[in-house]
């Protein structure tokens, strides 16, 4: 891939996974007549992870993207991608721009799925955004005067943090928890007893095996029938990726997530790299879904992987596995489930005050990792799976 040009490397996305690539793309081609560019609808950078603190009500530091990206020498454009020409290496923006690119980085991320059952769009709340979920933290604080009700829609790691801290930190509310499987149904039979104690310690009632089939202004009805009253909803069940990259021609799965090959280049047009939550990639144990914890090793390999490429270098394929399964359950409480690279759970968990210790050491704010990876190559993969990952020759 030697060029007597500047090569340009374009981001699209700056949430977890496409700002560590960016940063960590301009310090490994600091030495290398390499351009970077990033694109994000938000100068703003939101903390996924820390959505479901936002709306219980907590304040977050603010990260501007420009302060983050300060000395790295990325340009960053404040816009939306709104078309991707993959054959003419063209990016169209909304505010008018067209970026030309050697190499795109495409890190859309995902968001909550408010499509598929009626009602949800319009009248439950998701933490997508954290402006709504300050908006959402305000109703909570005036439905607490009053003693209401709230439900929370999804048994995932999700629901289940969201639903432990709004019970935590307004304890006159009645929160009740929807869920098609069991909370905490990944984990062991020890760490699923703990988190279960846990809702219980706070209050938390569940309503487990059934399914929503509608969201109502004041309530949410049931498979059976039945209307849960409810005077806020939120809503974690489902993810859903950017249309963008299968409406720009290039190969994606049923779900819109960019098919990858082995060096997570696309697999119909490999001058694009995915990362993240919507590139779909396979190990040899199965897909690996969307997670910080595996999204941040895709970011940091392909921001290696481009480097080596730029200095006809050899790359290996990317490897990964799980390790762990950590849950906020409020701010003084939480479970850790060890895990096999597939993600299944090994006997090892910590709960308790450790389990809080451990998870803010491991996924606490990404924003000083990512002033360190102005100055080196940090570490960011807990596990690359052992045999689990390795690929046959």
């Amino acid at each position: 891939m030697n060029t007597t040009e500047t090569h340009h490397i374009v981001v699209l996305g700056a949430g977890y996974t496409g700002m560590l690539a960016t940063q960590r793309l301009a310090h490994r081609t600091r030495a290398l007549d390499v351009r970077i560019t990033l694109v994000n609808p938000s100068d703003r950078f939101t903390e996924r992870l820390r959505m479901h603190q936002i709306a219980a009500g907590q304040s977050l530091a603010d990260h501007r993207i420009p302060a983050l990206l300060d000395g790295t020498g990325v340009e960053f454009h404040r816009a939306a991608a709104t078309a991707i020409d993959p054959v003419a290496h063209r990016v169209a923006l909304d505010n008018g721009i067209v970026l030309t690119y050697d190499t795109l980085v495409y890190a859309l991320g995902s968001a909550t799925d408010t499509s598929r059952v009626p009602g949800t769009a319009d009248h439950a709340w998701t933490l997508n955004d954290p402006r709504r979920a300050r908006d959402f933290s305000r109703r909570l604080a005036e439905l607490a005067h009053s003693g209401g009700a709230v439900t929370v829609v999804g048994g995932g790691l999700t629901g289940i943090e969201a639903a432990t801290e709004i019970a935590e930190s307004h304890p006159e509310l009645t929160v009740t928890l929807i869920a098609s499987a069991e909370p905490g149904s990944m984990m062991g039979a020890r760490a699923r007893a703990h988190l279960n104690r846990a809702l219980d310690r706070l209050g938390i009632r569940r309503k487990v095996g059934v399914q929503v089939t509608k969201v109502l202004p004041a309530g949410v009805r049931l498979a059976d029938g039945d209307v849960l009253p409810s005077d806020l909803t939120l809503w974690t069940a489902g993810v859903r990726v950017p249309a963008l990259a299968r409406e720009s021609g290039i190969a994606t799965d049923a779900r819109g997530s960019v098919r990858t090959d082995a060096t997570l280049r696309s697999v119909s047009h490999p001058d694009i790299y995915a990362i993240g939550d919507a590139a779909a990639v396979e190990m040899a144990w199965g897909r690996i879904h969307g997670t910080c914890q595996s999204g941040l090793p895709t970011a940091a390999y392909v921001a290696d992987t481009v480097t080596r490429r730029l200095r006809d270098k050899k790359v290996t394929p990317f490897r990964f596995g799980y390790f762990h399964q950590p849950v906020s359950l409020g701010r003084r409480d939480a479970v850790i489930q060890f895990t096999h690279a597939d993600d299944t759970p090994r006997r090892w968990y910590l709960k308790g005050r450790a389990a809080v210790f451990y998870k803010e050491s491991v996924s606490g704010s990404p924003v000083p990792m990512f002033a360190l990876s102005k100055k080196m190559n940090v570490s960011v993969t807990l596990s690359k799976g052992g045999r689990a990952t390795k690929r046959k020759a």
